[in-house]
């Protein structure tokens, strides 16, 4: 029992030696505390999908987790990394740099400009519209077309 108990224990110690991409790249599909990112990391890479809430009980939250895990599949396939930061006294890098103001849900482009900002949950449809109408979403449909992917 002790050697499982250690195990567990060690298990956060092991996850923080990878970086926030090297995790995302192992699973695209897990969402990410707002906390340990920052945008700047992410630049080329990914687009990041950040949903702000004053407090997770937020019902604007929920109903806005619930949309992204139900097709969540449809945006790690347009490289959508999923962040949440619901804590409002934490200050993260995020609030200073997107500074919402109770529930807002944001998507950054690959480029690091902001691409979207919404004060109401968006389904996964909507997004993935506004994501494939980006001019380098649209240079990845077409390179993968020309690889026949």
């Amino acid at each position: 029992m002790n050697i499982a108990l250690a195990a567990l224990i060690a298990l956060p110690a092991m996850a923080e030696e990878k970086t926030v991409l090297e995790r995302w790249e192992e699973d695209r599909t897990q969402v990410f505390d707002g906390a340990e990112i920052t945008l700047d990391e992410l630049n080329w890479v990914a687009r990041p999908l950040v949903v702000f809430a004053d407090t997770p009980n937020d019902p604007r939250f929920q109903q806005q987790m619930d949309l992204l895990l139900a097709g969540i599949d449809q945006l790690a396939e347009r490289d959508v990394i999923i962040i949440t930061d619901t804590d409002r006294s934490a200050q993260t890098a995020l609030r200073t740099e997107l500074r919402p103001r109770g529930y807002m849900m944001a998507l950054v482009a690959k480029d690091g400009r902001v691409a979207l900002r919404k004060p109401s949950p968006w389904s996964v449809r909507e997004l993935s519209r506004s994501i494939d109408k980006m001019p380098l979403r649209q240079q990845e449909i077409s390179d993968r077309r020309l690889l026949g992917e």
